[in-house]
């Protein structure tokens, strides 16, 4: 039976259209279409889209929402709990006291959809509608990878490093070290292999590869989203993954890795954006980047094919009657994952360190803070969950002042943004309490 494409509801509740706007304020945005609002549709009761727009992506108490939402505490927590098993909200408890967040599209309600077999939801209508919502048109894809800073960062297969080489891999480089060093484990299915089995393309890689960490895997498992795992299962996942030929992409941070996916170019979605919509950033890349040696590259192309983002092609030229063959590197795409080494037969192909080491947020709150920074969106992050006059004003000067000509040329400048960023971390944490120190 085939699933109808096209948006079925007309004219849709209010509470839809304020959700999506609620969204699309987030610092990875949610363009407006009748698709997306037929998603929403789909996994939200009217009253629990009323619910979600006055939730912050920022953690709030349980308490502090039923004051704002003016709904009693026991009733709010039952809704909570709802959404929560559904994935729509993130749900945590920290020294006694409950806390919950809206979950953005991506990495958020998309990914907790499909990362379980799910019976109570409608899959495949969902699967079709994420598709065409993702990559039929680029407005969703570029929303989400604008900007300089990214939701996710490739990790270097390390099998691919030289040995006893002088340049360093930190510690939150290495993936085998993240998973290591976790203090909490979970597996799930890939949302993204999980989607396009249901969307009607699916590939033929493993399903059970995505690792949850730390704190997300806590989230996760207690939302019923992902499988407590022990330390050795998720590094024998890892491993299993790196020997099937996947991209290790990690959480964009040094401190505290929430999640390592283990991605194919069939199915990702970040790479899809890469490779579809000429997204070149969309990931951003390890501190290595492959390298090869025209001298001992046979143009074989085995490396070819293996390349997540087609960074990799075949150069021939004919000299004297004898024709030559050699494979070359896009350096601008090159994610410096590492796959493409163990294709190479003749030594030709090696992982050297990039000329300069790319930006790494230490910690979730300064990523976000460095993506609203760079999309024109500060005012809606400090507005987001700063209660009072005073904060509130100073949002919307933010937001008035980020989209100047002016200050787009000053937040350019590295240092002063660098500077500024870190006076508004500083300031965010001291305002925000107890939820701020969660990420």
């Amino acid at each position: 039976m085939e699933v109808s494409m096209a948006p079925r509801t007309i004219n849709l509740p209010q509470p839809y259209e304020l959700l999506q706007q609620r969204l699309d304020r987030n610092v990875t945005g949610a363009p407006d279409s009748p698709t997306f609002l037929r998603i929403l549709q789909l996994l939200f009761s009217p009253a629990e889209a009323d619910l979600a727009r006055r939730i912050p992506t920022t953690f709030i108490s349980l308490r502090k929402l039923a004051r704002r939402t003016e709904i009693a505490e026991d009733r709010l927590g039952d809704m909570i709990s709802s959404m929560a098993e559904r994935g729509l909200l993130f749900d945590i408890e920290h020294d006694g006291r409950r806390y919950v967040a809206l979950a953005p599209v991506v990495i958020g309600f998309f990914e907790f959809t499909f990362m379980r077999v799910r019976e109570d939801a409608p899959i495949a209508e969902l699967a079709q509608l994420f598709d065409e919502y993702f990559f039929e048109r680029d407005d969703f894809a570029r929303a989400v990878f604008a900007g300089q800073t990214q939701i996710g960062r490739a990790l270097v297969h390390e099998e691919a490093l030289p040995v006893g080489d002088h340049a360093e891999i930190l510690d939150w480089e290495r993936a085998s070290h993240i998973v290591e060093h976790a203090t909490e484990h979970a597996v799930s299915l890939c949302a993204c292999r999980n989607h396009a089995q249901h969307a009607g393309h699916a590939c033929d890689h493993p399903m059970r590869t995505c690792l949850s960490l730390n704190m997300g895997a806590r989230v996760l498992v207690r939302q019923g989203i992902a499988e407590s795992i022990s330390r050795s299962e998720a590094m024998q996942i890892l491993n299993q993954s790196k020997a099937a030929g996947l991209v290790q992409t990690g959480d964009n941070v040094q401190r505290n890795v929430s999640y390592i996916c283990n991605c194919c170019s069939c199915s990702c979605g970040m790479l899809n954006a890469i490779r579809r919509f000429d997204l070149r950033k969309a990931i951003v890349s390890s501190n290595w980047i492959a390298t090869i040696d025209p001298q001992l590259c046979r143009g074989c192309g085995r490396c070819v094919p293996v390349c997540p983002v087609n960074a990799l092609q075949i150069n021939q030229s004919e000299v004297g009657g004898r024709r030559r063959r050699w494979a070359v590197r896009d350096a601008d795409l090159c994610l410096g994952c590492g796959v493409c080494y163990a294709a190479c037969r003749h030594g030709a192909l090696t992982m050297q360190p990039r000329e300069r080491r790319v930006f790494t947020p230490e910690t979730t709150f300064e990523r976000i803070a460095a993506m609203a920074i760079e999309r024109g969106k500060l005012g809606d992050l400090l507005l987001d969950n700063l209660e009072g006059w005073g904060y509130e004003a100073l949002a919307r000067i933010l937001q008035v002042l980020e989209r100047t000509p002016v200050t787009t040329a000053i937040n350019a400048i590295t240092p002063l943004k660098s500077t500024f960023l870190n006076a508004i971390v500083r300031a965010a944490r001291s305002s925000g309490g107890k939820a701020s120190s969660m990420v």
